[in-house]
């Protein structure tokens, strides 16, 4: 492995972020019961926490690659409500 500097990745909007970062996003955008219908998993649906959340997701690349997708739709649908101006 190599100590070279990661390169930078400015298009990338989950570049910099923290998986904690997107899923504390998502359940303050969402709210955890509309997460869990989203993307039924049962750490958002049975006593929904982000630390269990956390616990989950980085064990489980299927579902935290649905968790980034998730968050790049809001971010979209966010700036489509976003007034032109």
């Amino acid at each position: 492995m190599s100590d070279a500097p990661t390169p930078e990745q400015p298009r990338n909007p989950l570049h910099g972020l923290t998986l904690e970062a997107i899923v504390t996003a998502l359940a303050g955008h969402y709210g955890w019961a509309e997460l869990g219908q989203r993307i039924p998993i049962r750490c958002f649906q049975s006593e929904p926490s982000v630390a269990s959340s956390l616990k989950f997701l980085r064990k489980t690349p299927w579902a935290r690659e649905k968790v980034e997708g998730l968050y790049l739709f809001m971010l979209r649908d966010l700036k489509r409500q976003q007034p032109k101006g």
